[in-house]
């Protein structure tokens, strides 16, 4: 008798568990829009970012020539800085 009383409370137990609703959590939904509402204000953001940079064909080829103007634009900016 004991064994029959505690399978049907076994049974009961998980009939409860499986007719337990989820607790309401935050909507989905409503997280993808912001998170796309606020991607498009950060596409704004890269293309103002990316206007100022070179496209890769239009960069120079040569390393050495790179350097060189790196280093006279830092030369530049040294003896502008020296000069006030």
């Amino acid at each position: 008798m004991k064994r029959a009383l505690a399978a049907l409370a076994g049974i009961a137990g998980i009939a409860w568990f499986r007719r337990r609703k989820p607790a309401p959590g935050p909507d989905p939904a409503a997280e993808l829009k912001a998170k796309l509402a606020e991607s498009r204000g950060v596409l704004d953001d890269r293309e103002e970012f990316e206007a100022g940079e070179k496209p890769v064909d239009e960069a120079p080829d040569d390393p050495a020539a790179r350097r060189r103007e790196v280093h006279d634009r830092a030369r530049a900016a040294i003896d502008d800085l020296q000069s006030e």
